[in-house]
């Protein structure tokens, strides 16, 4: 997704995969693109203790179906259970303000411009929040990734 509509190639050098949660959704396995959603979740430091949720995509396919709204409740939940009491922080597209601020995400960075679109820090004080919606599947796969 990074790649073919944000024209945004990297290799991921920070080496977050291997310590991250990756949280994500498939279908039909024997497809060339079985990922419907994604996103990865790692610890904060000491300096920025709030948990990191980055590399957030959906399908072009599965947009305005609430695939990405389950994405992040499942991603709320994750980062509640391994890491309770901390708050979560992400940057997005500034035209996507509005969907995260219905999770309780308020905007915390000015707006910014990265790989040439705008985007905006924003950050979820702990809270405690049930979901309102079952999750698509509720199954863990190893110790890094969940599926939604």
């Amino acid at each position: 997704m990074f790649v073919v509509e944000q024209f945004h190639v990297h290799l991921d050098p920070d080496g977050r995969d291997e310590t991250g949660v990756h949280v994500f959704a498939t279908e039909d396995m024997s497809r060339a693109m079985p990922v419907l959603a994604y996103a990865r979740i790692h610890e904060g430091d000491a300096e920025d203790p709030e948990v990191v949720v980055d590399k957030i995509l959906t399908s072009p396919l599965r947009r305005g179906d609430g695939t990405a709204y389950v994405l992040i409740e499942r991603v709320l939940a994750v980062a509640a259970e391994r890491w309770p009491g901390r708050g979560v922080r992400l940057t997005a597209p500034v035209s996507l303000r509005g969907f995260y601020e219905a999770f309780g995400f308020r905007k915390t960075e000015a707006p910014f411009l990265e790989h040439g679109m705008p985007y905006i820090g924003l950050t979820r004080k702990s809270q405690s929040r049930q979901s309102s919606r079952e999750p698509m599947v509720s199954q863990a796969s190893a110790n890094t990734f969940e599926l939604l």
